[in-house]
């Protein structure tokens, strides 16, 4: 399970680098195309291409198809993380929603603000819209970049402001920037959305498919009536729910899995991979399907067809004495900053302190700097409000806040970087609490605690004696401990016993030995043998232990720790937790790699922020 998760958290922060050094090509190549032979460029992009019947046909150019239909797919995949960020994630704080959504906002309306006071009493001061969106792939791609610098939970903090940036962008596009609106094409495509969320309550069969047809109704629909329709995607992502994989689902997976390996039939194959998809939310099962796809073409893609622009000295020397050049690049990387920072004051003051953010200002500071990277609804916005000389310089403005937004946060990183440890921390973890994952709290009273009470910092582990992955990771922690002094380690029994079948019995004679005063003793024997787990094995380590064998075996024969074990049970489903091993670092779930490197970090982060809130 966790190798699994390791593997996509890795194969995550990859894409979003390697999606943002693509499209960062595709903006060189779209240039260097442009600057060597301007009329191909423009002859492919503006090429039409057709779908349907005589008078029954939508006739766009390529860049139309790409901009209003392929981009609708990257903002499903935006809703799809925002809405589990909203299930799953930082955004079940409620607070958190409220916050994101004033910071958003404010990051929206300096911008603009400063566009259109650079741009007062010319006609270039429509194009308000243009500075107000912030690139959510070059953003996560600068993050990315600069995470050995920032913290983790900066993503979450980005990725809000982000949604909040999108949709609010969308309308914009929607209301100020789109043809008269045809209110009969409009409400058929409410009411194509009203039967989406219908038929996402509805059963698997076909569900897929179906949601698919309607939602390429609600792109026409809104089409025709005189909306952008690159609205749909977010629309419709946000709609798809996650949740963390239930346990009766992974047990029914694994019989499944088990029927194919005794019987491997097509039949059982198709059963077994439908049962271990079905396993994941259909919000996971998306993203993982889309996400490649929306990374590594659609949006390089749109680059290509968007960043063409035809270069000279003269024409960058205009380009940077022009309101429209200027009120782009001052809007998003500077208005960037002031917003976010002044929304978020704004908010803390206003709500007597109930409303701060989960990262330090420092952290605040970073995300405003690099939210000033405008690309891919600012050109959207760019193509519906100007044409010609005006749209190219307004294209410059944009590409200029790429290199702009990187540059500051380098150097707000750079500067955090040279602040001593403690106010370091504190800059940028801050002084919130933060979300707790872990259902039941560490009690040392009730719960096998390894380290010192006094620990800053308490990693939680669910185990289950007979799993492989619990084995590979024991070693870890053993080396963690032995490296740490201010953590403290907490097992608590989880027996998969759908797919361990020997698990229950161990975790119970790592009970009886406990009633002797010898759990860790026998905790480190079994994970030493996970492949002797049986009855004559167990009794066979008691011995070896010195420990009472009457009273040992008595135990077994009652099972006196049975209880003790569904207590710990319990409280993993309290928690969320359906596999093994799962980690928490005080009270957070650590999501990804359980190797040295992965949990150290973890640990780190997570001593510095108790030392920010000391």
């Amino acid at each position: 399970m966790t190798t699994r998760g390791g593997a996509r958290w890795r194969t995550f922060v990859q894409t979003e680098t390697g999606s943002a050094a693509l499209l960062l090509a595709a903006v060189v190549a779209a240039l260097l195309w442009a600057n060597i032979d301007l009329h191909s460029y423009e002859a492919v992009w503006q090429a039409h291409f057709t779908i349907g019947f005589d008078t029954r046909h939508l006739s766009l150019t390529v860049h139309e198809w790409i901009n209003a239909g392929l981009m609708s797919l990257f903002f499903f995949v935006v809703g799809l993380e925002a809405r589990r960020e909203f299930d799953m994630g930082e955004l079940r704080d409620r607070r958190w929603v409220v916050l994101s959504a004033v910071a958003g906002l404010g990051s929206m309306v300096v911008p603009a603000m400063i566009y259109v006071v650079i741009n007062a009493g010319h006609d270039s001061v429509h194009g308000w819209g243009t500075a107000m969106s912030t690139d959510t792939a070059f953003a996560l791609g600068i993050l990315a970049v600069l995470r050995h610098r920032l913290p983790a939970s900066l993503r979450a903090f980005m990725l809000s402001i982000s949604v909040v940036d999108d949709l609010v962008a969308l309308v914009v596009i929607a209301v100020f920037y789109s043809d008269e609106i045809h209110v009969p094409a409009l409400l058929i495509a409410l009411g194509a959305l009203l039967a989406i969320v219908v038929v996402l309550r509805l059963a698997d069969a076909g569900r897929g498919l179906l949601c698919a047809l309607l939602a390429v109704g609600v792109w026409v629909a809104l089409h025709e009536a005189g909306i952008d329709p690159v609205v749909t995607g977010l629309a419709v992502g946000a709609l798809v729910i996650a949740y963390p994989a239930p346990r009766g689902d992974l047990e029914r997976a694994s019989r499944l899995f088990r029927l194919f390996r005794e019987q491997p039939t097509p039949e059982l194959q198709r059963s077994a991979a439908r049962g271990l998809a079905s396993a994941i939310s259909p919000n996971e099962r998306l993203e993982q399907r889309f996400l490649p796809w929306v990374s590594f073409g659609i949006v390089p893609l749109f680059a290509l067809a968007n960043a063409g622009i035809e270069l000279s000295g003269a024409r960058l020397a205009d380009a940077f004495t022009s309101p429209i050049t200027l009120g782009i690049l001052c809007g998003c990387v500077l208005g960037k900053i002031v917003g976010v920072l002044g929304s978020m004051a704004g908010a803390r003051l206003l709500s007597g302190g109930r409303l701060r953010p989960n990262v330090g200002w420092g952290s605040v500071t970073a995300a405003g700097s690099i939210a000033g990277a405008a690309f891919t609804v600012s050109l959207l916005i760019a193509a519906l409000a100007f044409e010609g000389e005006e749209l190219n310089q307004a294209r410059i403005g944009i590409l200029a806040t790429l290199l702009g937004s990187f540059a500051v946060s380098w150097g707000v990183s750079a500067v955090i970087g040279l602040l001593p440890a403690a106010r370091r921390a504190r800059a940028l973890l801050g002084t919130s609490e933060p979300l707790t994952d872990l259902g039941v709290s560490v009690d040392e009273r009730h719960d096998h605690v390894r380290g010192p009470a006094d620990a800053a910092v308490t990693l939680v582990e669910y185990g289950d004696f007979e799993c492989p992955y619990c084995g590979r990771a024991e070693g870890v922690v053993r080396d963690l401990l032995g490296s740490e002094t201010d953590v403290r380690y907490v097992w608590r029994h989880l027996p998969l016993t759908d797919v361990h079948p020997q698990a229950q019995a161990a975790a119970e004679a790592a009970e009886a030995a406990a009633r002797q005063g010898r759990f860790w003793d026998m905790h480190d024997l079994l994970l030493d043998r996970q492949d002797e787990l049986g009855e004559r094995d167990l009794l066979r380590h008691a011995r070896e232990l010195g420990l009472d064998m009457e009273v040992f075996r008595e135990d077994l024969k009652r099972r006196r720790g049975a209880r003790r074990i569904a207590e710990d049970v319990d409280s993993a489903d309290l928690s969320g937790v359906s596999g093994t091993p799962t980690f928490f670092v005080n009270g957070r779930r650590h999501h990804g790699a359980y190797d040295i490197g992965a949990l150290k970090r973890a640990v780190e982060q997570a001593r510095r922020r108790a030392l920010a809130g000391g």
